[in-house]
């Protein structure tokens, strides 16, 4: 047996796919994958028509989910620290170890109804992530909470509106900045960075506290770019030079600050999020 859910669009949106739309308007569909599959079971209609991935949501249409009402529902149990949050949008502090999205329970798009507050906005979605962070990489989450903020958010991102500074570890001397350009998956991508501090290491030579800026937003692009340049992210599993891996100390990256528009106050948001301890017991001195 199933129910209907229903999504009404904003008349003003920005013209985009189904497949990039539709991803966290309803609870149940919290990644373009879960979406995918939902679109395949012909359970997602848009103005009472079969919707596909390549249909165009352009303002105004009425989205409707089939739940299965027998799948039961559930809700995740975890603390978030709520860095900000008002009526259309939420800042968090990520840990390490966890999913922001995908078709595991343990995720924090299923942990975010429990630690933010329900938005009384006209259009309220559940809260959903407009960005990603990988599993073990901490700290600043954005996340969406009325589908207007959310369509804005994914926009702003596109248009690279929202600047995003990372802090890491890194192994090997560096230059003190430079700018990397490498394509990652056949696609262009770049990334700037900053030496803060360096230490001298008896296993790693040398050790930096590393400022870093991506300006496109591929998979692992900062890994995958200091691993380019010979100076692999400290802790890393996957891009990490022979018998200079670190174990059971988890990733040195942090998503240390964002600064934005507020996409409907148009106000200048800036956050920053404390570095996790690690960093610390390596760089002492440093002060954010």
């Amino acid at each position: 047996m199933h129910i209907r859910e229903t999504h009404f669009v904003a008349k003003n949106i920005h013209k985009s796919r189904l497949q990039e739309y539709g991803v966290g308007i309803f609870e149940g569909i919290t990644s373009k994958s879960a979406l995918k599959k939902a679109i395949k079971k012909k359970l997602i209609w848009v103005n009472g028509k079969e919707a596909f991935t390549a249909t165009f949501i352009s303002g105004g249409e009425k989205i409707e989910y089939l739940v299965d009402t027998q799948t039961p529902s559930k809700r995740l149990k975890l603390s978030l620290q709520v860095i900000f949050e008002d009526e259309y949008l939420a800042v968090i502090n990520k840990p390490a170890g966890i999913l922001v999205s995908g078709n595991k329970f343990l995720t924090i798009t299923n942990a975010l109804p429990q630690n933010l507050k329900i938005s009384m906005a006209k259009d309220a979605v559940d809260p959903q992530p407009v960005h990603r962070l990988d599993y073990e990489t901490t700290g600043l989450l954005l996340v969406g909470k009325t589908n207007s903020a959310i369509v804005a958010l994914n926009q702003m991102f596109k248009n690279r509106a929202i600047k995003k500074t990372y802090l890491a570890v890194t192994i090997g001397e560096m230059r003190e900045n430079g700018h990397i350009s490498l394509p990652i998956d056949n696609k262009v991508a770049s990334s700037s960075f900053s030496v803060i501090q360096s230490t001298l290491s008896d296993r790693f030579t040398y050790l930096n506290l590393v400022e870093l800026q991506p300006q496109t937003g591929r998979r692992h692009q900062l890994r995958k770019h200091l691993y380019a340049i010979g100076n692999p992210i400290l802790g890393d599993k996957l891009y990490f030079k022979d018998n200079l891996q670190l174990r059971g100390k988890g990733l040195y990256l942090h998503a240390y600050s964002l600064q934005f528009q507020h996409p409907i106050s148009n106000n200048t948001m800036n956050f920053k999020a404390i570095l996790p301890k690690k960093f610390y017991n390596i760089f002492p001195e440093f002060e954010q």
